[in-house]
């Protein structure tokens, strides 16, 4: 490799079209991909991003689709058409970029192939299903990025390149040292494998307060009525609904603690971070990529059992609040993970990042992004 002064980049950022970029409301990925976006601008790189057009970012906006499929009113919508024609218009312009980032899973694989070498895709999902293996199996070439080493457990002899943990701007949620609300927190999605029995069970069990801030997918609709719906009818627990991003700095903050109950191989775990950045502890079942997120006693309690949450619950004087939010602060801002991913970018274009690095003022306008 080439020891070259690492000028800034044109890189297309390909996010899906479920969701608004950044979500209107609940979204994983997509939110993701807007912090990474804003970030690298303000790096100063020449970020193109394709996403719908009700997205919000600093860089410059290709609308794959007017609105995003989830919010968007019409009865009947074609997510593979959406996707396919976003693509499509990637393609044709393919010849633009130094790097192309895919964050769309497994859309784009079959027709970017004579690209692969200057692509990078980050998996997002969990890879414990059929017939995803041998799918990535036939595509070989495209170097994939994992958002924790848990995540590739399913699929270990895939085309790993790396693995970048996710991150937030620094001052999107506000530091909270006293929290008001003397309550638990769950926020999310009411799913069988996020478990908000869990949370319910153990609120009851430490006599705490629980705040439900989570939205139900259709998918899900049936298992909300007949397995949550009941608990809820306790005075100790109220379910408020899907949250929006400017609602999560106080419902965070004024916890005592959030609950991530979760029985399933969790990817990474977006929200943890979230409370993470409000100082708030996160008492949260050891699966997934927990173990990778939290540090045991410091920015949290990692658990194995309800008896063990408890007693953590219990516990929870004894964290540091500055200490958890000094955990968010070292690991997981939008400029760390910016940064990480800057340096997969030049190293799959072949330069190395040990020489002169991008121009101080380009970096130093990152700050207030974090």
């Amino acid at each position: 490799m080439a020891i070259l002064p690492l000028k800034p980049l044109k890189i297309a950022m390909v996010a899906p079209l479920c969701e608004a970029t950044p979500p209107k409301l609940y979204g994983g990925t997509e939110r993701v991909v807007a912090n990474l976006t804003d970030a690298l601008v303000g790096l100063g790189h020449q970020v193109t991003l394709f996403a719908s057009g009700d997205s919000v970012t600093n860089a410059k906006l290709a609308t794959g689709r007017a609105q995003a499929i989830r919010l968007d009113p019409a009865p009947l919508k074609s997510e593979p058409a959406a996707h396919f024609s976003m693509l499509f218009d990637l393609a044709a312009e393919v010849h633009k970029y130094d790097v192309l980032h895919f964050h769309t899973d497994l859309w784009h694989l079959p027709f970017f192939q004579h690209v692969a070498s200057r692509s990078l895709t980050t998996l997002h999902g969990r890879l414990d299903i059929k017939d995803l293996s041998p799918f990535y199996a036939r595509f070989s070439a495209y170097p994939l990025v994992s958002i924790s080493n848990n995540q590739r457990a399913p699929m270990p002899d895939a085309n790993w390149f790396a693995t970048v943990h996710h991150g937030l701007p620094v001052h999107i949620y506000p530091f909270t040292a006293h929290p008001l609300g003397g309550y638990l927190a769950f926020l999310g999605r009411i799913s069988p494998e996020k478990r908000p029995d869990r949370a319910i069970a153990l609120a009851k069990a430490s006599g705490i307060p629980l705040k439900i801030a989570a939205k139900v997918d259709a998918a899900d609709r049936a298992y909300f009525e007949t397995e949550i719906k009941p608990l809820l009818d306790d005075p100790l627990i109220e379910f408020i609904g899907e949250i929006s991003d400017a609602e999560k700095g106080a419902f965070l903050g004024n916890a005592l603690a959030l609950l991530f109950p979760i029985d399933w191989p969790e990817p990474f775990g977006l929200v943890m971070i979230e409370a993470m950045a409000c100082g708030t502890p996160v008492i949260a079942f050891r699966c997934g990529s927990v173990p990778e997120v939290l540090s045991d006693g410091v920015s949290g309690r990692i658990v194995t059992s309800e008896a063990e949450a408890l007693e953590a619950i219990r516990g929870l004087s004894w964290l540091d609040r500055r200490a958890v939010r000094g955990e968010f602060e070292q690991r997981f801002t939008s400029l760390v993970m910016a940064r990480n991913y800057q340096r997969l970018y030049y190293e799959l274009i072949g330069v190395r990042t040990d020489g002169p690095n991008l121009d101080a003022a380009a970096s130093g306008s990152l700050k207030k992004l974090g």
